[in-house]
């Protein structure tokens, strides 16, 4: 290659590149790893991450050996080294960024997408000018007016420097931890005869911790007895049961009551029984209220995760590679590993396009495409709320003559009418909540009459929504009730007395333990805590979670039983093994804000990192102290012909 003045542009991905490209001057030369343009400029990519942390091993040979003497293993100058797979991209933009005159930063506008460009650019060693000359361009719409947009407001990349010392800061946080720790107790492992690796990382770990506390919970779960009183009301004493109502304990029953109100003593709603039998129920309130639901957001990628486990038992992972196969390969979606389910209003365009192609199509979409309306703008289109990626949609492209498998039909159709929903009105009914005064007693009846299904045409009866959900826990949901006044008076024909069992909080499946990862906040007592997990994206990020779930499946530490996913005996003896601090979300929280302040210029590299430091070493200490119990006495089976098992280096074990 040959080129001589030329402006480069670094994309984080190939998708983003061919998007950069679209909006500059043509003519084009599209190569393998590069687009040449009409004015002699070059549009390139990285492939995600083509650096990684260097391996203990490329710092000192002998660190290849997993010893405890060599721990903890903390690198005084850190490194990258190129990844296999991607050594050619590398060489490319090693000729492309020695030979321009100028280089556009082009990765994602997020932390990670800052420092992916950032690192690669800091390993080919660019003089001090050439580097303050960076320019940032910040593209999340692929739309060609918003790439058009964007490439009119570039900025000076050193502005964005703290959101790269931040990601830096992770990455060797997430080496140093895994690295370490993993090594510490594996090698622990071993003196109890256990022959595999027993990996530490700042998010599986607690993740694990998850799914073993909640076996614990299970196994010394005790089921109690509760009890609740339903009142038949009549509209007079000579009719029969017009609806139901349930006793409502007042305060004077608290101590009678456990921690969610729930009565346990049967000798207590006995009496309140005996009490409302043939008694007058008079209407003391009634709030009725029309109530409308708008249309469920389009899909990022975890949402999509969890409803296709819940409805096809797909694991997270299957379904990544089921939309990288979507994407890449059948250009039928956008990009899958998004974090956001909101859409540019750019997108707005091209709605008739995507609706009118899925309308055509003999896919069981056609006809709720055909019913849409793309008049209707639902809350997706929200500019503010994009992050570096919008949710995941159709594209334009018809899926006729695309030889899908059932999997990959499964989640696109999931996808489209995620899609056809936001053209569609709001589902809206009618919420009457009755209360009643019996013999002193209060009382409630509620019903729900829906007015206008909108939206919810487009989901079977029997797969409902987490709001619908929400709205149908009420008592007596539906049922209907009769016209009634505030103040009349009606007739209890008796008391029914309704016993029920407390039960133990269910094993996690695939949805369950995605949608803990993505709410981690709902399993921290810390309000601090709790509040920095809500402000995040939970624990480990959409594009992250299937591979840190499939890892405790490989290393032995999670299993299947049926739909439910539980801990191995070797997965409760390492999380019994380590401190509670590796096993809780709460570190995760704590590395989260510290991140964010070192981004915000509020805090240092050091101020993390050395703290950081002196945690790892503490725990390699208490790691050499620990006495297994629980492990069995081999994993696996050295293979015929070694003698001793070869362990193998967590690159990063997060």
């Amino acid at each position: 290659m040959l080129f001589r003045s030329l402006k480069l542009y670094i994309a984080e991905k190939p998708s983003l590149g061919r998007a950069i490209a679209a909006a500059l001057p043509k003519p084009q030369k599209n190569h393998k790893t590069h687009i040449e343009l009409a004015n002699g400029d070059v549009v390139s990519w990285c492939i995600g991450h083509i650096l990684a942390q260097a391996d203990p091993e490329d710092y000192d040979l002998e660190l290849k050996k997993w010893r405890m003497e060599n721990l903890p293993i903390v690198p005084q100058q850190w490194q990258l080294k190129p990844i296999a797979r991607t050594r050619s991209q590398l060489t490319v933009l090693r000729k492309l960024v020695k030979q321009a005159d100028e280089i556009i930063h082009a990765g994602d506008p997020d932390r990670e997408g800052q420092l992916l460009v950032d690192e690669v650019i800091d390993y080919f060693k660019l003089s001090k000018t050439k580097k303050a000359n960076i320019k940032r361009l910040l593209i999340s719409d692929l739309n060609l007016p918003a790439v058009k947009r964007a490439l009119t407001s570039l900025k000076p990349n050193s502005d964005f420097m703290p959101l790269s010392i931040s990601a830096l800061a992770r990455s060797r946080a997430d080496w140093l931890y895994g690295i370490n720790l993993t090594r510490a107790y594996t090698l622990q492992g071993q003196k109890t005869g256990y022959n595999s690796v027993l990996s530490v990382g700042r998010v599986q770990t607690p993740l694990l911790g998850l799914v073993v506390r909640r076996e614990q919970e299970i196994s010394e779960f005790i089921s109690k007895p509760f009890f609740q009183v339903q009142a038949n009301i009549a509209l007079n004493s000579d009719e029969g049961i017009a609806f139901t109502a349930k006793w409502q304990p007042s305060e004077n029953c608290q101590p009678y009551c456990d921690e969610e109100g729930r009565v346990l003593v049967k000798a207590l709603a006995e009496n309140v029984v005996k009490r409302i039998e043939n008694q007058t129920a008079t209407i003391s309130n009634i709030d009725s209220n029309e109530k409308q639901q708008a249309a469920p957001l389009p899909f990022n990628l975890s949402q999509l995760q969890i409803s296709a486990a819940k409805q096809f038992s797909m694991n997270a992972k299957l379904v990544l590679d089921v939309c990288q196969a979507l994407y890449e390969k059948h250009k039928l979606i956008t990009y899958p590993r998004s974090d956001c389910r909101y859409l540019p209003k750019e997108q707005l365009k091209q709605a008739s396009g995507i609706v009118n192609t899925l309308a055509s199509s003999s896919l069981p979409c056609n006809k709720p495409a055909q019913e849409a309306n793309t008049s209707l703008v639902s809350k997706a289109w929200n500019d503010k709320k994009i992050t570096a990626h919008h949710a995941i949609i159709p594209t334009e492209k018809s899926p006729e003559n695309i030889n899908l498998n059932t999997f990959e039909k499964n989640v696109y159709l999931l996808i489209v009418r995620q899609y056809l929903i936001q053209f569609y009105p709001a589902y809206i009914y009618q919420q009457t909540k009755v209360e009643l005064l019996i013999a002193g007693g209060n009382f409630i009846s509620q019903a729900k009459t829906e007015k206008q299904l909108g939206w919810q045409v487009l989901f079977p009866k029997g797969n409902k929504t987490k709001n619908q959900q929400k709205l149908e826990n009420g008592q007596d949901q539906e049922q209907t009730l009769p016209p009634l006044t505030k103040g009349q008076l009606l007739h209890c024909h008796q008391g029914e007395l309704i016993e029920k069992h407390t039960s133990p909080p269910q094993s996690f499946t695939d949805a369950t333990l995605l949608g803990a990862m993505t709410g981690i906040s709902r399993y921290v007592n810390d309000a601090a805590i709790k509040k920095v997990l809500k402000e995040t994206d939970g624990l480990g990020t959409d594009a992250t979670r299937a591979g840190i779930i499939d890892l405790l499946f490989k290393r032995g530490f999670l299993q299947r039983q049926g739909k439910a996913i539980t801990a191995t005996e070797v997965g409760v003896a390492l999380i019994n093994a380590l401190p509670p601090m590796a096993t809780l979300p709460d570190m995760t929280a704590q590395w989260e804000a510290t991140l964010t302040a070192i981004s915000e210029k509020n805090a240092s590299y050091l101020s993390f990192m050395q703290p950081l430091t002196n945690i790892v070493n503490e725990m390699v200490k208490g790691a050499s102290q620990q006495s297994f119990s629980g492990l069995p006495k081999v994993a696996f089976k050295p293979k015929r012909g070694k003698k001793t098992f070869q362990k193998k280096t967590a690159k990063k074990a997060s």
